[in-house]
C-alpha cells in the first residue's frame, strides 16, 4: 500500500504533471515515465535518487543541466551547483503543500486511480486557482 508520487514542476513551484509508482519500486521508473513531459528549460533539481547516467544523457539530449547530486555508491564523483540545488526546497513545499490535504496524506483512497484523482483535485485548487 505504499506509493511514491514523482512530480514536474515549473520554475514557480506549481507542479506540471505527476506519476505514481510502487513504493518498493526505484525512482529511475519514474524518472523514465516524466522525462517526455519536461518543458523547456534551462536546469533540472532532482534528489540523489534520479542518479543514473542515463537520465543525464537524456537531459542533455534535451537542453537541459541537470542538478542532481551523485548517488554515494557512485565510483566517480559528479560535479553539481551546490547554491543551485539549495533551490529545490520549493519542490519539497510543493509535496508538503499536498500533504495539507489530509485524504493525500494518509492515503485514504486504496485504489490507485482515485488516489491520483485526489492528487490532481488537490494540486488544481492549491496552485492553480
Amino acid at each position: 500500500m505504499n506509493t511514491k508520487l514523482h512530480a514536474v514542476a515549473d520554475a514557480n513551484g506549481r507542479p506540471l504533471s505527476f506519476f505514481t509508482t510502487a513504493g518498493q519500486v526505484s525512482d529511475y521508473t519514474g524518472a523514465a515515465a516524466l522525462l517526455d513531459d519536461l518543458p523547456k528549460a534551462q536546469w533540472l533539481l532532482g534528489d540523489r535518487g534520479y542518479d543514473a547516467d542515463w537520465f543525464r544523457d537524456a537531459l542533455y539530449a534535451k537542453g537541459i543541466q541537470p542538478c542532481i547530486p551523485g548517488r554515494r555508491s557512485r565510483n566517480e564523483p559528479v560535479r553539481y551547483e551546490k547554491r543551485r540545488y539549495q533551490r529545490r526546497s520549493r519542490i519539497e513545499v510543493i509535496f508538503g503543500r499536498l500533504k495539507d490535504w489530509r485524504p493525500v496524506a494518509t492515503r485514504y483512497d486504496r485504489c490507485p486511480t482515485a488516489f491520483f484523482a485526489t492528487v490532481a483535485l488537490a494540486a488544481t485548487v492549491i496552485f492553480w486557482l
